[in-house]
């Protein structure tokens, strides 16, 4: 029985350039010891990608009113198709390399109920990556040399035990706001929500949003209104990695290290737990003025 099931919602194989990325992501995936892959969805070229590959396919995954995947039926479908104890939901462009499993390895014997995620490391990808004996040496390479670290803004997967997350709302993939929600059910249940960026290296290869209606980003689309209605409202989707409780280094949980914009992230938690009784709008001026930013990065220099 494998450690981890991944299980992920690919966009159509048709553009060649998302294809090729998406293919990338998938063949690193299921190099990984000690790991499954579902691929969910109908979408073309996925049926034949995941026999190519050997991943398991399931075709039929709930969606909303435009067609998109439902983050809901996902996580349903791979609990009921794996019997693994860590279930982790990731986007198709990421590459995975063995310090993923390593750290997943690592967290599963430090806590019980936790969270993993961390920054990813974009790339511009424009040509199918080479899987030969020294695939994972030339990418940390390219990596190195030319690619980015992400913000601590947005997050490409989460791994979970199975114990935690049953109650998952119908959000929809490819929208903004629920992983930053991800990140808030985390923490409001009191589980660790672990920042391995330390500890791993993801990498996100770099695409356009020619996939998406009118091209435009994915938070400016009507489901992630929706998502954020789900979500229970703004202050539920403000969550991001700043706010995890330990970061891995080595074998041990560590407590982050206080940033200034960490600290001006617990300042703001803090407000608006004192003033939970005004409105949104109210709140986000309270809660987040810019002046407060300036002077924090004055301080923390």
């Amino acid at each position: 029985m494998p450690l981890i099931t991944l299980f992920s919602a690919p966009k159509p194989f048709t553009d060649p350039h998302i294809a090729m990325i998406q293919r990338n992501a998938i063949k690193s995936w299921t190099l990984l010891p000690d790991v499954e892959v579902i691929l969910l969805g109908e979408e073309t070229g996925l049926a034949e990608t995941a026999k190519e590959f050997g991943a398991r396919h399931i075709p039929h995954v709930e969606r909303n009113d435009t067609g998109v995947p439902l983050i809901s039926s996902m996580f349903q479908l791979a609990r009921e198709n794996s019997n693994s104890d860590l279930l982790c939901i990731i986007n198709a462009d990421m590459i995975l390399m063995p310090d993923f499993v390593e750290a997943a390895k690592k967290v599963k014997g430090l806590r019980s109920e936790f969270v993993l995620l961390s920054q990813r490391w974009d790339l511009d990808m424009s040509a199918p990556l080479d899987f030969s004996r020294n695939w994972i040496h030339g990418l940390r390479s390219m990596v190195n040399g030319q690619g980015q670290l992400h913000r601590p803004a947005g997050s490409d997967f989460f791994l979970f035990p199975r114990s935690t997350f049953h109650e998952i709302p119908p959000f929809t993939i490819g929208r903004a706001g629920w992983d930053n929600w991800m990140i808030y059910k985390a923490r409001k249940e009191g589980w660790a929500v672990i920042d391995c960026t330390p500890s791993l290296m993801i990498v996100h290869q770099n695409h356009d949003y020619s996939h998406l209606p009118e091209g435009k980003p994915h938070y400016e689309h009507p489901e992630t209104n929706e998502n954020i209605r789900l979500a229970g409202g703004q202050a539920n989707i403000r969550y991001t990695i700043l706010d995890a409780t330990h970061q891995l280094v080595g074998d041990k949980l560590i407590r982050p290290k206080i940033t200034s914009a960490r600290f001006t992230r617990k300042f703001e938690l803090f407000l608006r737990t004192i003033f939970f009784f005004l409105p949104e709008n109210v709140l986000e001026n309270i809660a987040r003025p810019k002046r407060w930013k300036k002077r924090l990065k004055k301080i923390f220099k």
